[in-house]
């Protein structure tokens, strides 16, 4: 059974401090980490949750952590570069949910292999993604929307990023498991999206809770479920589709650290117990929580096997909808 990240998050609080080899803690003697991100700089949720991170290890390594933007093809050039770099502990990918575990269903030839080519360290993160509806569509909770869906078959446009996006497999997932049938509008922007949201020319989103927060809060778009087992900080009055007795409907964009395939036991070991420590702290969750994020952690054996489940789970939904990127 797939647990939920509140269960991973738990299960890393508990986590002991470890007793480090004598080379791991003489790692990384005063030389720079670097941790590429596959996702252009500038304040994308996912290279700000980054930076927080590489700030806080930089505090605890006692070095300079530097975060390289290395963006494109949705991910893939970045994880490609990272997964080439030398496992000495000083080159690591922070990444995601649509690069890790999507990824290698969407794309032919992909240049890496994200459960063969890294080791894993530790979830940091998760975005989960909400049912945002046009404020005149009738429904007001999951059900009714539900019913509402499955009573219009191709009446209802949905907006999403693109082809493969997480909004997409979103809707992708929502319609497998309750049978609707939705159009998919495909957008190069999610704020031109959500604007078309709030002027009635799509009807719905599986938005991520940072790009509709403000409308949600403003009521200019009616928010009708977080896809996640807990709520979300940022909306605490908005439930979840696992509360509202549909388990099976979670999508979000989750965070996690990595290392090229060889860094020693040791170094992934200091670094986990190093982040979790991070994530523990009041003031980090505060930061994550403001953009949205619901800060995790784990053990490096949680994210090796919540990896595992996503790209099955995911590659089934891109399998089934007949989804192919080049």
């Amino acid at each position: 059974m797939r647990r939920t990240f509140l269960q991973l998050a738990a299960a890393a609080a508990l986590v002991p401090a470890l007793a480090l080899p004598a080379h791991a803690q003489d790692w990384p003697g005063g030389k720079t980490v670097t941790i590429v991100v596959p996702a252009p700089g500038g304040g994308g949720t996912g290279d700000s949750i980054a930076r927080v991170i590489g700030e806080e290890l930089a505090k605890s390594l006692k070095t300079s952590v530097v975060i390289d933007n290395k963006p494109g093809a949705n991910g893939n050039i970045g994880a490609a570069a990272a997964a080439q770099a030398a496992p000495d502990g000083y080159r690591l990918l922070f990444s995601w949910a649509g690069t890790l575990a999507v990824n290698p269903s969407l794309y032919k030839g992909l240049q890496f292999d994200p459960q063969k080519d890294f080791v894993p360290i530790v979830l940091i993160a998760d975005v989960p993604n909400i049912l945002v509806v046009n404020n005149d569509l009738p429904a007001k909770d999951l059900a009714e929307f539900t019913r509402h869906a499955k009573a219009n078959p191709g009446k209802l446009n949905y907006g999403s990023t693109g082809q493969g996006s997480s909004m997409h497999l979103a809707a992708e997932l929502f319609a497998r498991e309750t049978g609707a049938q939705m159009v998919h509008v495909p957008y190069n922007a999610p704020g031109t999206a959500t604007t078309n949201l709030i002027a009635g020319d799509i009807q719905l989103m599986f938005q991520l809770i940072p790009g509709v927060v403000g409308q949600v809060k403003a009521n200019r778009v009616r928010a009708i479920a977080v896809m996640a087992p807990t709520r979300s900080p940022a909306l605490p009055d908005v439930p979840t589709t696992v509360e509202l007795g549909a388990p099976k409907l979670q999508s979000s964009t989750w965070f996690a650290l990595l290392a090229p395939k060889g860094t020693p036991a040791a170094i992934v070991e200091r670094l986990n117990a190093d982040v979790n420590a991070i994530l523990k702290d009041e003031g980090v969750r505060k930061r994550l929580s403001d953009m949205g994020a619901t800060p995790l952690g784990s053990t490096p054996k949680q994210l090796a096997d919540h990896l595992a489940a996503e790209t099955v789970k995911w590659g089934n939904i891109v399998r089934e909808a007949k989804i192919q990127l080049q």
